[in-house]
């Protein structure tokens, strides 16, 4: 039987974020690079990733960027082949990217959110089958997909009470993380006869020196009383992408401050 320490380690395993450069994206990569992976980072802003990923070989990891359009059918078949060639196929995804158009508000044009679900749905189904299909052959792999705790509620006027911020967002950002759960549960029966597990993870809300009224009326909604940090999304990446959470498929995580359990 091994360490349960020793399960946490992945050492050996390539694994793909789509982003990387972002919030959450960030921290992502940093946390699976540190657990020993080689750790692929691809979207559209290649010069970020680079830095991302200059910085982490600085600290002795193996992070590499590349190039990848996700309304592109060609470009992520031109990132999966790339990783394969490179490396091996991967052992871990983590669906982490996600665009959001400025004119897919409620009201919008059909073109606007189609251009948008696109990116954030089409996309994330072609590429996790195509991911899929290499981890098949292996007989194992992980599929984590980075979705929100507004794909669980909907939205809290209350939090926006004496700011300028928006408070009605895209109902197009509600339906698509609230279907990544469930495409999340659907992809984990289709692909658990291959020992392939696929869960979501809903973090709560980054804080980036929001208006404080803000700040404080989301930080009371939690139960740990404080929005999200630089480091909250490590440990549960480690433990999904890894041996730790072998038994563990279909779930949707809140890693939310005990947000939605109020």
């Amino acid at each position: 039987m091994s360490n349960v320490l020793d399960t946490l380690n992945l050492t050996g395993k390539v694994a793909l974020v789509t982003g990387g450069a972002g919030l959450y994206g960030r921290q992502i990569v940093a946390a699976l690079a540190e657990a020993g992976a080689t750790t692929y980072i691809a979207s559209r802003g290649i010069e970020a990733l680079e830095a991302v990923a200059q910085e982490e070989r600085a600290r002795g990891y193996d992070v590499r960027a590349l190039p990848l359009d996700l309304g592109d059918q060609s470009s992520i078949d031109a990132l999966v082949a790339t990783i394969e060639a490179e490396s091996d196929p991967c052992d871990i995804l983590v669906n982490n990217a996600v665009t959001r158009n400025p004119e897919a508000l409620w009201g919008g044009s059909m073109d606007a959110y189609d251009k948008a679900l696109r990116v954030n749905a089409s996309s994330l189904f072609y590429l996790t089958h195509l991911v899929s299909e290499a981890m098949k052959h292996r007989g194992s792999g992980s599929i984590i997909n980075i979705g929100s705790m507004m794909g669980t509620v909907g939205v809290e006027p209350a939090n926006y009470a004496g700011t300028n911020m928006h408070d009605n967002p895209s109902p197009l950002y509600f339906y698509e993380k609230g279907g990544m759960q469930n495409f999340s549960r659907w992809a984990a029966s289709i692909l658990g006869a291959h020992n392939i597990r696929v869960n979501c993870v809903a973090p709560g809300g980054f804080f980036t020196d929001q208006p404080a009224p803000f700040v404080a009326a989301y930080s009371e909604r939690t139960q740990l009383g404080r929005m999200a940090n630089t480091t909250d999304l490590k440990g549960i990446i480690v433990f999904l992408a890894s041996d730790a959470s072998a038994y563990i498929t279909g779930a949707n995580i809140p890693v939310d401050g005990g947000y939605t359990a109020k």
